[in-house]
């Protein structure tokens, strides 16, 4: 693997990290939104990661993959948790029924933070592993002098 590969990898593995803290931001923020534009409580957003090769022929991908040739990090999709909403007692709330229970979004704050936190570690990982690419190319420009 040469430098360029370790930093297009490691550029990847920012990119899609930078967008699960998006998420989990907007998680955080709509953890009381009750009403949506598509109508019910807002769902919480996750990220679905895969590594992925460049698009090659199969002979190639194959060739590639034999050659222990690794794949970048990319965003296949966003979904929606798919728990139920937990609905919550209070009768003076606009969005509650007859019985006086509003449904609430199914974010949970712990959970938001813990992945708030594994992103930022994730992130942290590439961080380092650039600057130890930029490192090493470094000290072999200093061999060839």
């Amino acid at each position: 693997m040469n430098f360029l590969d370790a930093l297009h990898i490691s550029s990847s593995g920012l990119t899609a990290q930078r967008l699960r803290m998006n998420l989990i931001s907007s998680n955080l923020a709509n953890i009381n939104t009750t009403r949506t534009q598509q109508g019910g409580p807002y769902k919480r957003k996750q990220a679905v990661f895969a590594a992925q090769t460049d698009r090659q022929s199969f002979g190639n991908m194959l060739k590639s993959q034999m050659a222990g040739k690794s794949s970048e990090v990319r965003v296949v999709g966003i979904v929606d948790d798919p728990r139920l909403a937990k609905s919550k007692y209070d009768p003076q709330h606009p969005d509650a029924d007859k019985n006086g229970y509003v449904v609430m979004p199914n974010v949970n704050l712990i959970e938001e933070m813990v992945d708030m936190i594994s992103a930022t570690r994730s992130y942290e990982a590439n961080v380092t592993a650039v600057k130890a690419t930029k490192n090493m190319a470094l000290k072999a420009l200093e061999i060839g002098r």
